[in-house]
């Protein structure tokens, strides 16, 4: 009788539907060397370059033979992305390449090689500006989030496409079942976070990863210069040579929207999808590395939360790598839990894998936990103060407020970073307070977003600020800092899917590239102190008064080991990660009236056994080396 049942609805629904029945997932049942291979041309709506008519962008498919001739109709993965002709995806950089006719020859990644055999079209956009799309580049605004969000409404029938990038036949995409999922690494992890903000009807699932959710955010840190360029620089890397020539106009407002004061504009506002995570309808599978010091944990933190708080159904995984995708950190779980998630959200297979636990963390290299919710269960912000020690900048940090007038002082040094104050945390030096606990009792995780408040008094008008949390204890991390932030590319290939002569499924394999050290940065946060009183808009400073400024600590998850000691330091510029100020200040913190709001697992009760006593014997000094941030270009380049 199952026999039967199967050979029916074969008949009725075709191979892959026969295939679910069997095994619970898509099965590779279809020919990937007679996949259809086509290019349309998506009618934005919009006119970007201002040339009298709506831009169209270049969307290039691949999709199953089969189906089609079937009367069937598939679900859609979807990328995306400004960097197909520029700069290339993935570990390798594969750029998109066409035939004599330009028909689609190689796509970058392994999503078509993989997903169209079981059933799925694999859809790439060309950005407006980039490659073989009309209009202009915008980092992040309506242009860029219009080209993709054009694109989900013509898979459901809502939109008009082309055959050509100028005049030519109407297309429809009536071999689309209108189920589409977004999926994409930095900026193109981006543009599915704002599509995704807007609500657009299709859009089943997105999979953002090591993506930007404001992008102010990713310029700023409550007026703190992180580059030092704008929007406009990014635009101008990623233009194809055509909209360079159109785009003028565009690109001078982004440099006039964005002002190198870091106050916040209606260009940002525009720009930040955090806001409208109320319109998100998707499921959300976000990816990203905790030392990522490109696109930081803040971005995927506050999304994180936005959605937390708007019922948003929603899995993550946290590496310890820098910008790095998890197909080249953990290929080998990566692509059949992307294939389950695909399946569920976008085929509606009932796998349980939205039963499952919610967070996937990194503890060591290649050391994976999970939890059932994230932040994991029993995180309370949890408030940890700073002391006066036995020397100056070399204080106490525990529950107790510090007396009344008691300070600590330091003098910004643009040359140094938080590396640099971590190795002498025990050292008086003067570029940094800092404040550490005592050998810890237990282990003391803290999982989640941090806050530290923070009242100093300057001695110039302009001050910047950095505070960083610190594992102080011998451990062995990936090498966050290298050129390949935290991952070695080996010689050796593995497939993933089929192949064809111009696009193969083959990838070079990678591993883990490790580094002992005896300290490890793992939150920071920074801010102009001329914020003080609007996140959005700096002011002069009066030398000689006080001003109290919350910076945000970046989203993390990490164990400090019982042994290891709980550091925070504030300083002020940490280079290479924010732009120093225009004066170099001295400045006092007020201790009383300073302190750090922390997630930690298991709360006040948590805190107070791990740092209960002296924690036993204090570990032999261990090398004080860490990982050396690898400065950022000063051309970002969200990639």
């Amino acid at each position: 009788m199952a026999a039967v049942a199967v050979a029916l609805l074969t008949t009725l629904t075709g191979p892959a539907s026969a295939a679910q029945a069997s095994s619970g997932e898509s099965r590779p049942v279809y020919s990937y060397d007679r996949a259809i291979r086509e290019s349309v041309w998506v009618d934005t709506r919009i006119d970007g370059d201002s040339d009298g008519r709506t831009d169209r962008v270049a969307v290039d498919i691949v999709r199953p033979r089969e189906p089609a001739q079937q009367g069937r109709r598939v679900p859609v993965i979807m990328d995306a992305s400004p960097y197909y002709s520029c700069c290339g995806r993935g570990n390798e950089s594969q750029k998109k390449t066409y035939d004599s006719a330009g028909r689609p020859v190689q796509f970058p990644l392994f999503y078509d090689n993989f997903f169209v055999p079981r059933g799925y079209a694999t859809v790439l956009v060309d950005l407006a500006g980039t490659n073989r799309s009309d209009g202009c580049v915008d980092v992040g605004g309506r242009s860029d989030i219009q080209s993709a969000r054009a694109v989900v409404d013509w898979l459901n029938g809502r939109g008009r496409a082309y055959d050509s990038r100028t005049g030519g036949k109407r297309v429809t995409a009536g071999w689309s079942n209108g189920n589409t999922g977004m999926i994409g690494k930095s900026w193109d992890g981006t543009i599915a976070n704002g599509v995704a903000a807007t609500g657009v009807e299709g859009l089943k699932t997105i999979v953002p990863i090591a993506a930007i959710s404001s992008w102010y955010d990713y310029y700023f840190a409550k007026g703190a210069p992180l580059y030092g360029s704008g929007p406009d620089r990014l635009a101008d890397y990623v233009d194809s040579p055509e909209a360079r020539l159109r785009c003028a106009a565009v690109q001078k407002k982004l440099a006039e929207g964005a002002p190198r004061t870091g106050d916040w504009t209606r260009l940002w506002t525009e720009r930040d999808y955090v806001k409208d995570a109320e319109n998100v309808t998707a499921s959300v599978f976000a990816i990203h590395g905790m030392q990522d010091l490109n696109v930081r944990t803040k971005h995927f933190g506050q999304w994180w939360d936005a959605l937390a708080d708007n019922g948003v159904e929603r899995k993550v995984w946290l590496s310890q790598t820098g910008h790095v995708d998890p197909f080249d950190f953990r290929r080998s779980a990566w692509v059949p839990t992307l294939h389950r998630w695909f399946d569920h959200y976008l085929m509606g297979y009932d796998n349980g894998i939205d039963d499952e636990p919610m967070a996937d963390v990194e503890r060591a290299p290649d050391r994976w936990t999970t939890d059932r919710v994230w932040p994991a269960a029993g995180t309370s912000a949890t408030t940890v103060r700073p002391r006066n020690g036995s020397a100056p900048g070399v204080g106490e940090l525990g529950t107790r407020r510090a007396p009344h007038g008691a300070t600590e002082s330091f003098t910004d040094d643009p040359r140094l970073n938080e590396e640099d104050w971590a190795a002498q945390i025990d050292t008086s030096t003067p570029a940094k307070a800092g404040f550490t606990t005592k050998p810890l009792a237990k282990p003391l995780r803290l999982s989640g977003s941090g806050k530290v408040t923070v009242t100093a008094t300057p001695g110039t008008a302009t001050a910047h600020l950095s505070a960083v949390l610190v594992d102080l204890g011998p451990d062995t991390i990936r090498n966050y800092g290298a050129a390949g932030e935290g991952i070695t590319t080996l010689a050796d290939r593995t497939c993933w899917g089929a192949s064809t002569t111009g696009d193969s499924a083959c990838y070079k394999e990678t591993k883990a590239d490790t580094l002992n050290v005896g300290h490890t940065v793992f939150s920071r946060g920074w801010a102009d102190l001329g914020n003080w009183a609007d996140p959005g808009k700096g002011r002069p400073l009066t030398p000689g008064r006080p001003y109290t400024i919350t910076l945000d600590l970046a989203a993390s998850d990490h164990v400090v080991p019982a042994g290891h000691r709980l550091a925070l330091i504030i300083a002020g510029t940490d280079a290479g990660l924010i732009d120093p100020p225009s004066t170099t200040p001295r400045l006092t913190l007020d201790l009383a009236r300073t302190a750090a709001r922390l997630p930690v697992v298991g709360g006040g009760k948590a805190l107070a056994a791990a740092t209960a006593g002296t924690g036993g014997a204090r570990i032999a000094p261990a090398p004080t080396t860490g990982v050396e941030p690898s400065v950022p270009s000063r051309v970002p380049q969200a990639r």
